[in-house]
């Protein structure tokens, strides 16, 4: 999930928001168009990173610096690595996946940084998966796990949250706009990388109640549209919801348990930049759409939008759980155009407006 080609920032970046002759960039913090083409941008950068001369510009142009001692790789895991890392004792190859980008504006008169208010201080953005890179079966592996909604089982996604927690555990109470330190760290990924952004951005907020704002470029959840029609889908989901919640209340203590997490992860609203002819993440649309429905229909049914049977099984057999996916609130951004790929990363640094970026946006609240 998530093939990104080779790019040069200065050919194919924003070039809306580059200065007339230069790669030269102003960003105004305080509207979405550049805050989406940012982070859209540092993610970028995470992927490029395999490719270490094209990849400083995609983030030294907005005034970032990549952190060293943050970043999250992965060890190559194929015989010949193996082989030459047990003969040598060396470290072998490792590949990084995610990284920490902090914000280094240039300095005021009195040589201080000067932070706009609405800018973050760190972007932690996760890449997705690169086709033609030699990551491309340990990505594809990640990948299938996600399918099944086993998502633990992955190695990208415990040390993702680790990382994440011990930067912010490192930051003051008060952040550097005189906020909480959850103000000033963003999250941000593409793809498989938008599923690990999620990941980590519900357990802070369920665990730590830090609500971190969030940009999820193509994320995954996997739709039915492709292989039934609107009608059929439709069906589908009232015949779900009514089976779900008849069970709900069979299931009281599962019942509670998620009504309860929906409560305490409702706040964190995660903006989710998804596109209609993306069978990878059009799941998303599904979901929120199929459910407003039905808050409007079967106000009493919408209620079952928190469980899944695969869940409600396991609770059985005494083991508490939930989708990894399922988020009760969420700021969807839907790419309307028809211009290119739908999964591509690219579209999202693209202008609002253009022939390749036509957004229809819908927040989505609880309950």
């Amino acid at each position: 999930m998530g093939g990104v080609r080779k790019q040069v920032f200065a050919e194919d970046g924003p070039k809306h928001m580059m200065r007339s002759g230069s790669t030269g960039i102003e960003v105004d913090w305080d509207t979405e168009e550049h805050r989406r083409c940012v982070t859209a941008c540092l993610v970028k950068g995470t992927y490029e990173n395999s490719r270490r001369p094209l990849a400083p510009a995609w983030w030294e142009s907005f005034n970032f610096r990549r952190r060293r001692d943050y970043e999250l790789e992965f060890a190559c895991e194929c015989v010949v690595c193996k082989t030459w890392q047990h003969v040598s004792g060396a470290r072998g190859r490792w590949f990084i996946y995610g990284a920490v980008f902090q914000y280094a504006p240039p300095g005021g008169e009195a040589g201080e940084p000067r932070r706009h208010p609405s800018a973050p201080s760190f972007i932690i953005a996760f890449r997705g998966t690169m086709p033609r890179d030699p990551t491309i079966f340990h990505d594809m592996r990640n990948n299938l796990s996600i399918l099944v909604n086993r998502q633990h089982l992955c190695g990208r996604f415990v040390p993702a949250r680790a990382k994440v927690g011990e930067l912010l555990r490192s930051l003051p109470v008060n952040g550097d706009g005189g906020g909480s330190s959850s103000a000033v760290v963003w999250l941000a990924g593409h793809s498989l990388g938008a599923s690990i952004a999620l990941d980590v951005g519900r357990d802070l907020m369920s665990t730590w109640g830090l609500n971190l704002p969030t940009f999820l470029f193509n994320p995954p959840h996997v739709s039915l549209a492709p292989v039934i029609g609107e009608d059929a889908r439709r069906d589908v989901y009232t015949m779900g919801y009514m089976g779900k919640y008849l069970l709900g209340w069979a299931l009281q203590r599962h019942r509670d348990h998620m009504d309860e997490l929906f409560r305490e992860l409702s706040p964190w609203v995660p903006n989710l930049y998804v596109h209609p002819d993306d069978p990878i993440c059009k799941g998303f649309i599904d979901y929120f759409e199929q459910r407003e429905r039905m808050q409007q229909r079967h106000p009493r049914l919408a209620s079952a939008a928190s469980l899944s049977y695969r869940d409600m099984v396991r609770s059985l057999f005494g083991k508490q759980g939930e989708r990894p996916h399922l988020i009760p609130s969420a700021m969807v951004w839907e790419n309307r155009s028809r211009h290119g790929d739908g999964h591509g990363l690219w579209q999202w640094w693209e202008p609002e407006g253009s022939e390749k970026l036509m957004l229809s946006p819908k927040r989505y609240t609880w309950p």
